[in-house]
């Protein structure tokens, strides 16, 4: 996983394409892939878990976190790779990404209409929060 980051961060997808199994080299992007490559200031790569993926093993799977900015906008590239072991070595055969755990919230959400939570009386839209 470390060489295929290594690819996007000096453009080198052909790399990206041969590490890949047949599938993903016939619906492989070049061009996109290098566009994307280009465009991205690259910041970090970091390898969050791993399952599998040893000499002895036919599969491995790889969750990892690669960081850069694009268009002006900082991005996390959250995803979980799997790899298949075969006669020419360890190939690349799919990746979903990871979404973001969403927040919850830990109390009820306070209405407008309802008594303000600071206690004055007043209804929350005409005390606290008037302040938001």
């Amino acid at each position: 996983m470390r060489a295929r980051y290594s690819s996007y961060v000096t453009g080198n997808v052909d790399f990206l394409k041969t590490s890949a199994s047949k599938a993903v080299q016939e619906q492989f992007d070049e061009e996109a892939s290098k566009a994307w490559s280009k465009a991205a200031k690259w910041h970090g790569f970091e390898i969050l878990r791993t399952e599998g993926g040893q000499s002895g093993d036919k599969t491995g799977v790889v969750e990892f976190r690669a960081l850069y900015t694009a268009n002006g906008e900082f991005c996390n590239h959250h995803e979980v790779s799997t790899f298949s072991n075969g006669p020419d070595g360890w190939v690349f055969e799919d990746g979903d990404m990871v979404g973001e755990t969403p927040t919850v919230r830990e109390e009820p959400k306070i209405g407008r209409n309802d008594p303000c939570p600071c206690g004055s009386g007043k209804k929350y839209k005409k005390c606290c929060g008037a302040k938001a």
